[in-house]
């Protein structure tokens, strides 16, 4: 299991860490009891990347992580909460969901699993019914999918636009995501635009030219979607680096539906991540396994269009970083369930627990460049997750059960 690219924190700055040894206020939190503790620290516990600690403790100062080990040595704090012998593991960090949108595909699902094939087209449907949308209801639609996906243990949450296509829907989403969330998306290269279908080249210049200046200011994040039926590589290559130039980091949809020039694409842009990495090549896996671009995996999206699952088992062995997130959409992956998602890429991806437990937390984290979360060690960002469950493994072990007991973020308890 690759341990990740070095990363960095978003903008919001991390304080230095306490030392695991150093005295810790009363005012703090211990969480006492703990069967097993994923820590994702490997100098920690049985020193695997889960950095696994038995009949551990944790304990939380404000929004950070200040102390872990076994839980009988655990300092004194005012504030003590009893596990109860469950299992704790970090929030989960969804690197890659799509929830600035209105209306659903219901009847395309219906056709798709009564034998139609799954066509990137299908966008246009939400795009129609975004547009619409007022901002009100926009914003009320991310936030109940995001409080969904926090009940199931996500912590971290990164989306995009794309259902906007016109400079004025674009900003518009970009601007109702970052009321949300830091981690947004620039993703106005989804499809080519309804209104340019018979002149891709011109939306090409507008999604890079005025849509980019309206959008660069709310976003972290610069994507495309590289496939037949969207965007090609001399195309996704302008709009990436026309993306950084402004200051946007970059991600791609990458290889979903077809082998493409995605992956190799990411690489020698030096992107965070290549997104769903479903159709490669030997040199695209070596390519991915040289470089520091994550290889992010949806299962979601095969589950939910019945198509060729991604081979974990082959960019694991090689070495990749891989992280594992739901692609939440109303049309090809309607799922804000990392859990879920764990459970596939165990039963048909080829993962093992511990690789999709640490791809959906530390993978995710580094698909964000991020080192303060998808982590409980001294100095991370208290997000944890207690399981109604003695071990992670129960995750894939027991599919389909709401597992999840508690959720902190933050240090505070928000389920």
């Amino acid at each position: 299991m690759n341990t990740g690219p070095a990363a960095t924190n978003s903008p919001a700055a991390t304080p230095a860490p306490t030392s695991a040894n150093s005295a810790v206020a009363t005012t703090a939190t211990a969480i006492v009891n703990i069967a097993s503790l994923v820590t994702n620290d490997p100098s920690l516990g049985d020193g695997t990347p889960l950095g696994l600690i038995q009949d551990a403790a944790v304990v939380i100062d404000g929004d950070r992580v200040v102390w872990v080990g076994e839980s009988s040595k655990a300092p004194a704090t005012d504030n003590r909460v009893d596990a109860a012998g469950r299992a704790v593991i970090p929030g989960f960090v969804d690197s890659h969901s799509h929830l600035v949108f209105a209306g659903d595909r219901t009847a395309e699902f219906h056709a798709r699993m009564s034998g139609q094939p799954y066509k990137a087209g299908g966008i246009r449907t939400t795009v129609a019914a975004t547009r619409a949308a007022t901002d009100a209801e926009l914003s009320a639609n991310v936030a109940h999918y995001m409080a969904e996906a926090l009940r199931q243990g996500t912590t971290t949450f990164e989306t995009k636009s794309g259902y906007g296509l016109t400079v004025e829907d674009e900003a518009r989403a970009l601007r109702i995501a970052a009321e949300h969330t830091d981690e947004v998306t620039y993703l106005g290269a989804h499809i080519v635009s309804p209104d340019y279908a018979d002149d891709p080249a011109a939306y090409v210049d507008l999604v890079t030219g005025p849509m980019l200046d309206a959008c660069a200011p709310h976003a972290r994040w610069i994507d495309v979607f590289c496939e037949k039926g969207a965007f090609d590589g001399d195309q996704a290559r302008a709009i990436l680096t026309a993306g950084q130039a402004k200051g946007l980091a970059a991600r791609i949809h990458a290889n979903q539906l077809s082998y493409g020039p995605g992956v190799q694409l990411a690489v020698e842009l030096g992107a965070a991540s290549a997104d769903h990495c479903t159709h490669l090549t030997d040199a695209d896996v070596d390519a991915l396994a040289s470089g520091d671009t994550v290889a992010t995996l949806l299962p979601g999206a095969e589950f939910s269009t019945r198509a060729q699952w991604p081979d974990a088992r082959r960019l694991v062995d090689a070495g990749v970083t891989v992280a594992l997130s739901t692609d939440c959409n109303p049309g090809s992956s309607f799922t804000s369930s990392v859990p879920f998602c764990i459970a596939l890429a165990v039963r048909d991806m080829r993962m093992t627990p511990d690789e999709a437990l640490w791809s959906a937390t530390a993978g995710g984290a580094a698909a964000l460049r991020r080192t303060d979360i998808g982590r409980v060690a001294v100095g991370a960002r208290a997000d944890l997750v207690l399981l109604d469950a003695p071990s992670h493994v129960h995750l894939a072990y027991r599919p389909g059960v709401p597992l999840v007991a508690q959720v902190w973020r933050t240090g505070v308890r928000v389920a």
